[in-house]
């Protein structure tokens, strides 16, 4: 006998699945979710209807369970309790810096963990989120870089730091806050943990549900992702994401980027840069940001200066000037502030804006290249006194 199909008014409520056998809805673009929807029995002929009111109760008011969906009929509630679990990474610690910047150290699925930053400025608020725990880029000012690469985050994972960090900053709207740019979470940046570029698809997912008006409703130009170089994925970002684009520039020859940045020496400058002269075009951007690390000795001569301005010629741009953040057993110094500020007079002469970035959460190891997880940091402590008593760890 055929099954009659689940509708709101006619339907078979079966047990609670665990946990882990239900799909998180998190991290689902539209279409996923709308595939979910129908596969767990909703008619076809309602499942845009209901992907619409899902989206906007998960994305738009913040909320973790179904029986607060009220514009849904309980027996359909009752159905996506049983096949769906709306769920976010866990929060495992949060420390406030002096500054008001604030670092959660968050769990995900296997028990790793990835760090997320959120910085507040006069103007914006800017989330630093990550797309991988641990990294496999290895650049040698990094403290990020030093942990190996473990696994690729997953689009739920990715949104889901965007979502917890609202969460704290108390930013649904039934926490009043305001659906434009004036909230305190304006601004996303891939920055954290990981080469987004190396994790595509999910990072283009999880921007895309970012981006999505009916939700959190960032704007696409609110969103920048930094990439160390990876040359093929750069026009894929233009035409699938749209967003802001920055670069890990960090030197202006090859020689100094091959120590600094190694995946230079599978992107040289050049071709790195023929790929970013087309990327404001194609992805209706204002200009490619330029991140470059102040190395004492290594990257911030006059000399550099002027490559620099002479590289990205042609191309529209700004210029980050990152005060290097050292941290323990870093093989590099902070250059001088004198020849810092050097180094941005001449290419703000050369026409392009250079501002110097202003350390931020340097206290809880939050600032620019510090992001490491601190299970990670236990865990060689442990190996370390275990070796030097003969224990086992």
């Amino acid at each position: 006998m055929t099954q009659a199909p689940i509708t709101q008014d006619v339907l078979t409520i079966p047990r609670k699945l665990p946990e882990g056998e239900r799909v998180n809805l998190v991290g689902l673009t539209r279409d996923a979710l709308k595939a979910a929807l129908i596969a767990a029995g909703t008619p076809e002929k309602q499942s845009r209807m209901r992907v619409n009111q899902i989206w906007q109760w998960v994305y738009f008011w913040g909320v973790r369970d179904f029986e607060s969906m009220t514009n849904l009929a309980k027996p359909y509630r009752a159905m996506l309790a049983e096949n769906f679990v709306i769920s976010l990474p866990e929060v495992v610690s949060r420390q406030v810096s002096t500054d008001g910047t604030r670092k959660y150290l968050v769990r995900i699925a296997g028990g790793h963990e990835v760090e997320v930053v959120y910085i507040p400025e006069a103007d914006r608020g800017t989330l630093c989120i990550s797309s991988q725990v641990g990294c496999t880029l290895t650049c040698s000012f990094c403290h990020t870089g030093t942990q190996r690469l473990v696994r690729n985050l997953t689009p739920g994972e990715i949104v889901g730091q965007i979502m917890l960090a609202r969460d704290d900053l108390g930013e649904w709207p039934e926490q009043g806050a305001p659906r434009n740019e004036t909230r305190l979470l304006s601004n996303v940046v891939l920055m954290g943990m990981g080469e987004p570029l190396y994790n595509f698809e999910a990072v283009r997912d999880a921007m895309k549900i970012a981006m999505d008006a009916e939700g959190l409703s960032l704007s696409r130009r609110r969103i920048t992702l930094s990439t160390s170089g990876v040359v093929p994925e750069i026009a894929r970002t233009a035409e699938e994401i749209g967003c802001q684009m920055a670069v890990s520039f960090h030197a202006t020859t090859d020689e100094v980027r091959d120590k600094l940045v190694p995946i230079n020496k599978r992107w040289p400058i050049a071709e790195l840069l023929e790929a970013l002269k087309a990327y404001p075009k194609a992805s209706n951007s204002e200009r490619i940001t330029f991140e470059y690390v102040m190395l004492k000795g290594v990257n911030d001569t006059d000399e550099d200066a002027r490559r620099l301005v002479n590289l990205i010629k042609g191309i529209p741009a700004k210029i980050n000037l990152i005060p290097f953040n050292e941290w323990p057993g870093a093989p590099y110094e902070r250059s001088d502030w004198a020849r810092i500020e050097a180094f941005a007079d001449i290419v703000y002469k050369a026409g392009y804006a250079a501002p110097i970035r202003t350390p931020r959460g340097e206290d809880i190891m939050a600032a620019c290249g510090q992001l490491k997880s601190a299970t990670e940091r236990v865990r060689k402590n442990r190996a370390r006194a275990a070796a030097e008593t003969g224990t086992a760890g």
